[in-house]
């Protein structure tokens, strides 16, 4: 049932809001458990590692194809049903991956695959920008829309260790279809925690765009939304590496210091302290793993990477929200999305295609972006920013 009007919350943390982030983690953890089974599923079945990077780079493609629709989609149509479809769609792609997991025809036809995942990167894009950039803010009052944002990305940030963590644990007890079984369910979790709030009824609006960039794309954030990409694009370069459970469990160790950081040590630092702090963590965490083969390295590491990346793209976020306009922050959200997912898939295709044989180069790549962004950010981003934000 819908009401007609907005139910008013003087907390945050009130129960609609934790069904909607619940949703927002299950969502992600369903197409993140494949970021490291589908790679080791297709070299299986004899696919080149150039075919594996066409395939993981697709989805970065996939996420910006329904885009421009969203915000025709979102005011012609209900919805949180728009988004309820596109998850469906999702579990349909990942119902039709099981089915024919050990076809011959598949197995032969490359095209098959990376139509797939074109077709997951679309729905989910379409999904997440409705959830995060609308349904999330439709769950809370004006005041507390920046502080819900950045809180709800959060429990995304969780799915990127969560999801591939649990992933390859089920790959190695049970195979690709149980991992293709359990992402479903991640997904059919994301349905069932938006079924269970009721949002404002709104009237269709008149005079509608099919194609428009609003609640898709920010065109005065493409500085930031430049430098967030190579940093994700990294991130994306290491996820190609073949890594272990323990990787994704440290890192989400990272995450959880990068909160207790957040409030207890960035809270009243200088504002580009957090970036910069950030990206000298990935680097350390880099020059780590390409200088010491020691055990204790993929402790240290993963727990670096996932502070350094989790106090960037905290900040990043809250860069994109005050850079818009008051009627633009749906659409902030949406760019700061499509960034991180556009980088982290062209670094997966990176990985795969160019340096499968040579995880040393990757490395020194890696650093090597890192860099860049750093000084990019440091001498022309930040204060780019500093003129151009609205809040």
């Amino acid at each position: 049932m819908n009401s007609q009007n907005t139910p008013v919350h003087i907390k945050l943390w009130h129960k609609d809001f934790w069904r909607m982030a619940l949703a927002n983690m299950f969502l992600t953890m369903s197409v993140y458990m494949l970021i490291p089974i589908l790679p080791l599923w297709m070299l299986g079945k004899g696919f080149s590692s150039s075919q594996v990077g066409c395939v993981m780079g697709a989805f970065g493609v996939g996420v910006f194809l329904f885009g421009g629709f969203c915000t025709y989609l979102v005011q012609k149509y209900r919805r949180n049903h728009i988004c309820l479809w596109a998850i469906f769609a999702i579990i349909l792609c990942l119902g039709y991956l099981y089915y024919v997991r050990d076809s011959r025809i598949l197995c032969d036809n490359g095209a098959m695959v990376f139509t797939f995942r074109l077709l997951l990167g679309a729905f989910f894009g379409l999904a997440q920008m409705i959830l995060v950039s609308t349904l999330i803010i439709d769950t809370s009052e004006s005041f507390q829309r920046t502080e819900a944002n950045h809180s709800a990305t959060w429990f995304s940030r969780f799915a990127l260790s969560l999801g591939p963590m649990m992933a390859l644990i089920l790959y190695k007890l049970n195979g690709f279809g149980v991992v293709l079984i359990a992402s479903a369910i991640c997904a059919v979790l994301a349905m069932l925690f938006i079924r269970m709030v009721n949002f404002p009824f709104r009237a269709p609006a008149d005079s509608l765009h099919v194609f428009c960039l609003d609640r898709f794309f920010l065109p005065q954030g493409k500085w930031l939304f430049l430098n967030f990409t190579m940093i994700t694009t990294v991130i994306g370069l290491l996820l190609s590496m073949h890594l272990s459970y323990v990787f994704y469990g440290m890192m989400m160790v990272g995450f959880f210091v990068a909160l207790l950081a957040q409030k207890f040590v960035f809270e009243n630092a200088e504002l580009k302290s957090e970036i910069i702090s950030g990206l000298i963590l990935i680097g350390a965490a880099l020059l780590i793993m390409l200088n010491r083969k020691q055990m204790i390295v993929s402790y240290i590491s993963p727990v670096f990477i996932g502070l350094g990346i989790g106090i960037i793209a905290s900040r990043f976020l809250l860069f994109f929200i005050k850079l818009s306009k008051h009627c633009q922050r749906g659409t902030s959200q949406s760019t700061y999305i499509l960034s991180w997912e556009f980088g982290m898939a062209l670094g997966l295709f990176l990985g795969y295609s160019f340096f499968q044989d040579n995880v040393h180069l990757l490395l020194l790549t890696s650093i090597v972006i890192i860099v860049l962004s750093l000084l990019f950010y440091n001498f022309f981003t930040h204060q780019w920013y500093m003129v151009h934000k609205n809040r």
